[in-house]
């Protein structure tokens, strides 16, 4: 039971992540590996906003406000500027972007480790054995309200359909009057508050530092993989089965298999199965 519920906590963190980056690879065709950078700042600014008194839901609200500010700046200075190149040039440039976030990152904050104090007051609930830790069941909520929004938007409103349709058509967006370049700047907009948020969240479960946002990254893309890039579905079954694998390799086997498990479902899905999990499945049913 233990082993279980780490594993969901894990899995709804790397689910959270994986949502960003299929909801802008969705709506821009850009795979934005600065993802996991997101999510960093978000926590360090969490950390560095401690010192004011603020109590812990303004903290939150303002750490997601800056950093989604943060990621408009960056699609404004770089991926705008960029426009029209190739998803190679584009995929590089996010790169360098998390490159960059995690050296200002390191000159801001050091390398120290940082904590943040849980949302909620009191001790884990013990369930069948195993504790469960209060702020994993607000993670829990994030994940869920987090894909009821995006699959809400996406599958069941015009404009989600309209802006899915501007990755596959950009001329015949551009007809229908959908101006491109705002549904990107808001894509990392949305993105970088989201990251943010998922920051400040795991910052109490989570020891922070400046360079946690790569590995973060890393499997925020797995599950994505995992589930399929098109999915927001797909990226949280993605997610929560990385979780689960992850922890129960770790406490059955070995906890040095935790990273490497991550590269090789990385590797094997895209050797077998490069549309994703989600992805096969509906291509079957077709």
């Amino acid at each position: 039971m233990q082993l279980l519920f780490t594993g969901l906590t894990l899995g709804s963190i790397y689910s959270i992540i994986a949502l960003t980056l299929v909801t802008t690879f969705n709506v821009t065709g850009i795979l934005n590996l600065a993802q996991g950078e997101f999510v960093v700042i978000g926590a360090l600014l969490a950390v560095s906003l401690q010192g004011t008194g603020m109590p812990m839901p303004v903290i939150f609200i303002v750490s997601v406000i800056l950093v989604a500010i943060l990621g408009g700046l960056l699609e404004r200075v770089a991926i705008y500027r960029a426009r029209g190149a190739s998803s190679l040039s584009m995929l590089i440039i996010t790169i360098g972007l998390s490159i960059a976030l995690r050296g200002l990152a390191l000159l801001i904050w050091g390398t120290e480790t940082y904590s943040l104090p849980a949302f909620f007051k009191g001790g884990p609930i013990l369930l069948g054995g195993a504790s469960l830790n209060p702020q994993s069941i607000w993670i829990f909520a994030l994940v869920g309200i987090t894909l009821a929004g995006l699959y809400g938007f996406f599958e069941h409103t015009f404009w989600g359909k309209a802006v899915k349709a501007s990755v596959y058509n950009q001329t015949g967006a551009r007809l229908q009057g959908i101006n491109l370049n705002t549904i990107s700047f808001l894509a990392f907009v949305g993105a970088g508050g989201l990251g943010a948020a998922a920051g400040v969240s795991i910052g109490p479960i989570t020891m922070v530092t400046y360079d946690m946002g790569f590995m973060l990254g890393v499997k925020g893309f797995v599950a994505a993989t995992i589930g399929g890039l098109s999915n927001v579905g797909g990226a949280v079954i993605g997610g929560i089965l990385l979780g689960l694998l992850e922890s129960f390799s770790s406490g059955l086997i070995s906890s040095g298999l935790k990273d490497a498990i991550s590269m090789i479902i990385l590797l094997a899905v895209l050797l077998f199965r490069p549309e994703g999990i989600i992805g096969a499945i509906r291509e079957r049913k077709i």
